[in-house]
């Protein structure tokens, strides 16, 4: 619920970003020949029959994602190599031509039927470079990639993201060819043709690249956004792929001397940004993107993903963990195990609601009740300017506060600069903590402290702050 007479701070997210924002966590799925040559990138010349897994399952995969508590899978329906997991009329190079299940095989079509039984959203990769193509580099080919694009944002239900990767041009196959090419990523697939495709069939789906146009990157492959992640900046410094001349004209142009790298600014956004182009930290379970037998005793822990859950949903961003299958065509025990692990730990760090165990939440201005009802379509804003506006959690009684959970009413823009959370030691105000960005989520977890009393600030904002959510939690096992 927005106040009419609220103005919005712009940017502010569109109604498909804010169905985004709400997933907060979900899975990729890479799988491919890779699986089977032990390789990470493809060279484009692996045999279609390369393809075969043993005991494919998409019920166990999606099953997986499900039991550790993912809002969804992006799946890697064609990565560099050029094989194609769904059978494209387009070419010859996908499970059609494979001896798995004698040619009649379409993994996408089960990943999507298998998702929607679970519940869980399903979004696509469609990797722009092709080393396998041999038109790859000419006009013909982005014909048969929008070809492509069409058959998946048609044909398999609805999606609520389509992944374009960064990785353009260079050696492969190219149908025999076995040379280097290299193409204009800026001019090359013409993608505001190109994405209006996705537009038309999917107008409920965010597009992800490095700039977007919905979503970027968040500038490495550790799952780690920056303190702070702002979720604006201006696209124009980014578009179609961010270089050192860029980077150095929009950084002198605003004077700002923090980003030491391009990747700097993708990963900590621009809160003077134009443009609400929100970041996703993707990051693997394992080591590789692909399975590889050699990295089973490497799988990360439920622990380590917590920790990462922390740096990328608790810093606004939204975590996009990958999940290998194996040769068999699932997902492995060990994998499982650790996502399992994850979910239970992060329940444990929201099961102790200080607040909803009576405590008392007291502010100058609209209804305070909007903030502790689990909902984020309504708002506490105060009722006149204030220099900090402030927030007040009342345990009565002393309690040891662990993890507190922010967030900001996004259709209003992202208007606090700047918080400090303070508690109350004999009667006295001290600070526990503070930062600069909440925007759709932030997450202050450490070492619990005892208190009978929270104070939230706002040290800085750019309009009054809209707040739809104060969470406090105590220590658990997820702490």
């Amino acid at each position: 619920m927005t106040n009419p007479t609220e103005a919005p701070n712009l940017p502010v997210p569109s109604a498909r970003q804010l169905a985004w924002h709400a997933m907060e966590y979900y899975g990729f799925v890479h799988f491919t020949v890779n699986t089977f040559t032990d390789r990470e990138w493809g060279y484009g010349d692996e045999s279609p029959d390369v393809f075969a897994p043993t005991d494919f399952d998409a019920d166990q995969i999606v099953g997986a994602a499900a039991d550790g508590g993912m809002a969804g899978l992006i799946l890697t329906c064609k990565h560099h190599d050029g094989f194609c997991l769904w059978p494209s009329r387009y070419t010859d190079h996908s499970v059609r031509q494979s001896s798995w299940r004698s040619g009649r095989g379409d993994v996408v079509r089960e990943i999507a039927e298998a998702c929607r039984a679970r519940s869980l959203r399903f979004g696509v990769y469609l990797s722009p470079w092709d080393r396998n193509h041999p038109a790859y580099g000419s006009p013909d080919y982005v014909r048969y990639y929008r070809n492509q694009l069409e058959e998946l944002t048609s044909e398999y239900g609805e999606l609520f993201e389509v992944w374009f990767d960064g990785a353009n041009g260079g050696d492969g196959y190219y149908g025999g060819a076995r040379e280097t090419r290299q193409i204009d990523r800026r001019t090359y697939y013409d993608w505001d043709a190109t994405w209006e495709i996705v537009r038309r069939n999917q107008p409920g789906a965010v597009m992800f690249s490095d700039a977007g146009p919905d979503v970027r990157w968040v500038g490495n492959e550790d799952g780690i956004a920056g303190d702070p992640c702002w979720a604006t900046i201006t696209r124009e410094s980014l578009y179609p792929g961010i270089d050192d001349a860029d980077f150095q004209a929009y950084s002198a142009d605003r004077m700002v001397d923090a980003w030491a790298s391009p990747r700097d600014l993708l990963n900590r956004g621009d809160p003077a940004g134009a443009d609400w182009l929100p970041a996703e930290c993707d990051v693997s379970i394992r080591p590789g993107w692909f399975y590889h037998g050699a990295e089973d005793s490497a799988v990360r822990s439920g622990r380590n993903l917590l920790d990462l859950y922390l740096k990328s949903v608790g810093r606004g961003t939204n975590l996009l963990l990958n999940l290998p299958p194996d040769r068999r065509g699932r997902i492995p025990d060990a994998d499982v195990r650790s996502l399992v692990e994850f979910r239970s730990l992060r329940e444990a760090l929201f099961a102790g609601d200080l607040i909803a165990d009576g405590a008392r939440v007291t502010a100058e201005g609209s209804p305070v009740a909007v903030l502790t009802d689990g909902k984020r379509d309504k708002y506490w804003t105060p009722a006149v300017p204030a220099a900090e506006p402030e927030i007040l959690v009342d345990f009565g009684h002393p309690v040891e506060i662990a993890t507190v959970s922010l967030r900001e009413y996004l259709p209003l823009g992202q208007r606090v600069r700047g918080f400090a959370i303070d508690v109350d030691r004999d009667g006295s105000w001290v600070e526990h903590a503070a930062g600069q960005s909440i925007g759709a989520r932030r997450l202050i977890s450490g070492r619990p402290v005892a208190t009978r009393r929270l104070r939230l600030r706002f040290t800085n904002t750019v309009a009054p702050p809209a707040i739809s959510e104060v969470g406090v939690y105590g220590p658990n096992a997820g702490g």
